[in-house]
């Protein structure tokens, strides 16, 4: 996304589950803030697409927008759906996957 795109968003009542579409068989993303102290990106996932096991530098905020999901976090599993949200430790080994069709915002705080 340009910075273009990110600016049509400011200062307007938005609603985050509606400005990233779903697509078929894949997973699409869309940032909607960047800065120094982090970021905001919203997926979409089809049906039983995944993002597989890795670790991250930062504390990172999942929260369920839509549909239902599979997290492990450090080997442990949740299923989160609309209005859920789960936080994954820095350096902590997680994966999503999606249950239904579903959509997410994730929040990177940097330090």
């Amino acid at each position: 996304m340009t910075d273009k795109n990110r600016e049509e968003l400011l200062g307007k009542v938005i609603k985050l589950k509606d400005i990233i579409a779903y697509q078929d068989r894949t997973i699409a993303s869309r940032m909607v803030v960047v800065s120094k102290a982090g970021s905001i990106t919203l997926f979409s996932f089809d049906a039983g697409e995944e993002i597989s096991e890795h670790t991250a530098p930062y504390d990172a905020v999942l929260t369920v927008l839509d549909g239902e999901c599979e997290v492990t976090l450090s080997d442990e599993n949740f299923r989160l759906k609309k209005g859920e949200t789960i936080i994954f430790p820095a350096h902590a080994p997680h994966a999503v996957r999606a249950v239904t069709r579903f959509k997410m915002m994730l929040t990177m705080i940097r330090e």
